[in-house]
């Protein structure tokens, strides 16, 4: 960073995409290079090594902030034993020939799945070009196999005192094969995975405006385009007038697309003026008119059984047709969220007949291509995508339907030419277009046996089904989507009720729904925890004694581990200053479960979160710096959510735009955070999500401590 002056932005974008060559860990020279450059060698789609030492890990897994890439690059370095300094990680291109997720047979990231997903392969892919970086040292030196060894990027024989970097041997290297057997190192060998020295790769370029987003991208003969959408879900177009805006200075084309109408421009500025000054008429006759309020009614109405709906059983043992004693009634209405991420949707587009090139951040290369060649009449093979790192997804960025970049394409191909053209979303066109997390509600009753805990549990949950409509709908078996009773099905608490009768209805809706970081556990998390701790009440027990007796019975020995860990590293039983109460929540999601003990007061009747102590257990930690880093970023978010979070609609039109109405959580309301990880030999689990949804139940549970009235709705503080 030295010497560093920060200046206004002024990048023109290339992007440079190696494509990894031949089989997997099998190498190759890159043929073409000078003999007085530095020469290139492939071992397998993932990994690429210069006669300077640079090693350049090819990532399949995009960039949307979480930080997973330099953790990739990790794995394969410590089973290469390269030095870290010179370790460079670059996107993979678009190709699910060679870079699809082997459970998905798609291009995607996902489900906190990058590092996880890439355990064993990128692993491979580093003791298989050790192997052979190691036989071509061995077979030049004229010395045993088993005398060669490799520390920090240099290849040895100690007892000849030879020694060299790994780049002198790529190109004997490349040419040889790998032994059928890799022999991979076990974790108490580790060098680098579970240390502090994996640190960011891409730290300092964000810090220093050199990482090119969407946003930055500056094409020769480049136009700007923006698209006036309907107000309301399900709106079309019926007539627009244009003069005004064809007579904005910079305006060059108005184009009538499928979604509504797009200005395209020589500048974003006069693309913004010239859709200001369109005068649109919108038909509404299929259009959603209800508003979030009347929904989020007839959802708990819906619960309550005030209103017929064809409920689907998802958790179903026991007994639980009449409760018995006394019974715990829960009430918990969950709103619409945004994503929110910090860089609205944009996407950079160039099409030429059936061939296009979009260059954008993406988290779904695959059903992109698909969409994309099939909107164009051509073949996915004909869509190349230039993966740009991007400022925040949260699931928005993977949609179905690829819905803004349908929008650019569709304006590209009416301008022509292959002239790039930048569709850019306002924030205003952001939060009002969709996707969202969908509207919930719960309703829980919950019978005690004698000694307090539970004897029978009913729940009704109403959400609507992020995957109807999409090609993912055949994963809503017998009326029951998998994202949205996820942290409900495999609850501890209902394993350890011996009836539960658990029910889900996911009602058809017009408003626009996806998954958002953690998905499911967004709401059931704060469901299950939050009814925890009244029962808990009602019973007159600790709620961590009461947690580690239904952990007991369920056998959930992962929960109980971070129960442990949160309550000693917290203080928790120990004396806090009036007003102040602590509130614990424990939630298993993406293989791993997260401990929060948040503590908590009421200023100026708003929650106010001083303390939070978190504990993880998610397999070994390849990077512990990052698995805190998105710990703290992951309770921020859902801490955040959980005390604004809330898309309002009214007469189906959204009205939350910006963040002056979509609050969100700002510093001096940020708690401090302690992250403690639970020493673990098992493989990685997911990381980015797991943080997120702990916190609210935790926030909700110190304020019944505090004020012991229940939390029946989100969000916390009230606009």
């Amino acid at each position: 960073m030295s010497g560093f002056k920060p200046s206004r932005r002024a990048v023109l974008f290339g992007a440079v995409l190696a494509a990894g060559g031949g089989a997997l860990l099998v190498g190759r020279l890159i043929p073409g290079t000078k003999p007085d450059a530095v020469a290139l060698a492939d071992f397998g789609p993932f990994l690429r090594i210069a006669s300077d030492g640079t090693v350049t890990v090819i990532a399949k897994f995009s960039e949307l902030g979480q930080g997973a890439q330099s953790g990739m690059a990790a794995l394969v370095a410590e089973e290469l034993d390269a030095d870290w300094s010179k370790v460079r990680v670059e996107t993979a291109p678009a190709d699910p020939t060679r870079f699809a997720r082997a459970s998905f047979k798609l291009q995607i990231t996902g489900g906190s799945a990058s590092i996880s997903d890439s355990w064993l392969d990128l692993r491979r892919t580093g003791a298989a070009a050790r192997a052979v970086l190691v036989q071509a040292a061995a077979t030049e030196w004229g010395v045993p196999v088993g005398e060669v060894t490799v520390r920090d990027g240099v290849i040895a024989h100690a007892a000849s005192g030879r020694s060299a970097g790994i780049g002198a041997f790529i190109t004997a290297a490349a040419a040889l094969t790998p032994p059928a057997e890799l022999v991979l190192k076990q974790p108490t060998e580790f060098r680098l995975i579970g240390t502090q020295r994996v640190t960011r790769l891409d730290a300092a370029a964000k810090s220093t405006g050199k990482a090119v987003f969407t946003q930055d991208v500056q094409l020769p003969g480049q136009l700007v385009a923006m698209v006036a959408h309907s107000p309301r879900f399900g709106g079309r177009l019926a007539t627009f007038d244009d003069v005004a805006a064809r007579a904005v200075p910079g305006v060059v084309k108005i184009v009538p697309i499928t979604s509504g109408v797009a200005v395209v421009a020589s500048n974003t500025y006069a693309a913004r003026q010239g859709r200001d000054a369109l005068v649109v008429e919108w038909d509404d006759a299929a259009a959603e008119m209800r508003s979030s309020d009347t929904i989020q009614t007839e959802y708990r109405e819906m619960a309550a059984g005030m209103r017929e709906a064809p409920f689907a059983p998802f958790v179903s043992h026991g007994d639980a047709s009449s409760l018995k004693g006394k019974v715990v009634t829960m009430e918990l209405a969950l709103p619409f969220l945004a994503h929110a991420t910090m860089e609205p949707m944009n996407c950079v587009a160039q099409v030429d007949g059936t061939r296009c090139r979009l260059s954008f951040g993406t988290q779904n290369h695959t059903v992109d291509q698909r969409n994309i060649a099939k909107l164009l009449g051509g073949a996915p093979e004909e869509v190349e995508i230039v993966t740009l790192p991007a400022g925040g997804s949260f699931g928005r960025r993977s949609v179905a339907t690829s819905d803004y970049q349908r929008e650019a394409v569709e304006i590209a191909r009416a301008v022509g030419g292959f002239t790039p053209v930048k569709l850019v979303w306002t924030r205003e066109d952001d939060m009002a277009a969709g996707y969202y997390r969908p509207l919930t509600h719960h309703r829980a009753r919950v019978a005690l046996d004698k000694d307090g805990y539970p004897a029978a549990w009913e729940h009704r949950l109403v959400t609507a089904s992020i995957l109807t409509g999409t090609p993912f709908a055949g994963a809503v078996k017998d009326g029951v989507e998998k994202h949205g009773v996820e942290g409900t099905v495999d609850s501890p608490y209902l394993k350890a009720t011996p009836a539960v009768d658990a029910r889900v209805y996911h009602p058809p809706t017009r408003i626009p729904v996806l998954w958002l970081r953690s998905v499911g556990a967004t709401h059931t998390a704060m469901a299950m925890e939050h009814m925890v701790d009244q029962l808990a009440r009602k019973a007159g027990i600790d709620p961590a004694d009461y947690r580690r007796e239904l952990y007991r019975r369920a056998g959930a020995d992962s929960h109980l581990a971070v129960l442990e860990l949160a309550l000693e590293k917290s203080g928790w039983g120990t004396d806090l200053e009036p007003g102040w109460a602590r509130g614990l929540a424990v939630h298993h999601c993406f293989g791993s479960t997260v401990a929060n003990v948040a503590e908590v007061s009421l200023v100026d009747g708003e929650p106010r979160v001083r303390r939070v102590t978190v504990a993880v257990d998610c397999g070994i930690a390849v990077s512990p710096d990052q698995v805190r880093a998105q710990m703290e970023g992951g309770l921020m978010y859902g801490l955040s959510y959980s005390l604004f979070g809330e898309v309002k609609i009214v007469d189906g039109v959204v009205q939350t735009t910006n963040f002056d109405t979509y609050r969100v959580l700002r510093m001096n309301e940020a708690p401090s955070v302690e992250v403690h990880i639970l020493p673990s030999d098992r493989p990685p689990a997911g990381v980015g999500e797991p943080g997120t949804p702990v916190i609210g139940p935790a926030v909700a549970n110190a304020l019944l401590a505090l004020t012991g009235r229940p939390v029946t709705a989100l969000p916390l503080v009230k606009a």
